[in-house]
């Protein structure tokens, strides 16, 4: 394995969290997890690849919807146990309820509210 891995502080189940922001618009796409061999994949892939804690294994992002996430850039945050992926989301929906961004809720007046629209059905998608 390659000593860049070796910089990462892992936690204790060997997973290390993974930001996916638009690098373009700078928009916060969606939070994932990663281990060392997903992380590893993305950079030898150039695409986002990554640990998907429910399933138990590898998770290349867009496999089945084929919303693929394009890797521009990996970033290591100051107490190496945050990544930050630049990434170009492929289709434009990174999000499986259909949406460009996970983080399409807003809390105002103790509530949260959707503001941001389905671009499309999941159930065109899955």
């Amino acid at each position: 394995m390659s000593s860049w891995l070796d910089a990462v502080n892992w936690n204790s189940d060997g997973l290390v969290p993974a930001i996916a922001q638009d690098a373009n618009t700078g928009r916060i796409l969606m939070m994932a997890w990663m281990n060392r061999e997903s992380l590893q994949l993305s950079a030898e892939r150039g695409e986002a690849v990554y640990w998907s804690r429910s399933r138990n294994k590898l998770w290349h992002k867009g496999e089945t919807s084929g919303h693929i996430q394009k890797l521009h850039e990996i970033r290591l945050d100051c107490d190496e146990d945050v990544i930050v992926l630049q990434v170009e989301q492929l289709g434009g929906i990174a999000c499986h309820t259909g949406r460009e961004s996970c983080f399409y809720r807003v809390l105002k007046d103790g509530q949260w509210h959707t503001v941001d629209p389905v671009v499309k059905d999941p159930s065109e998608i899955y």
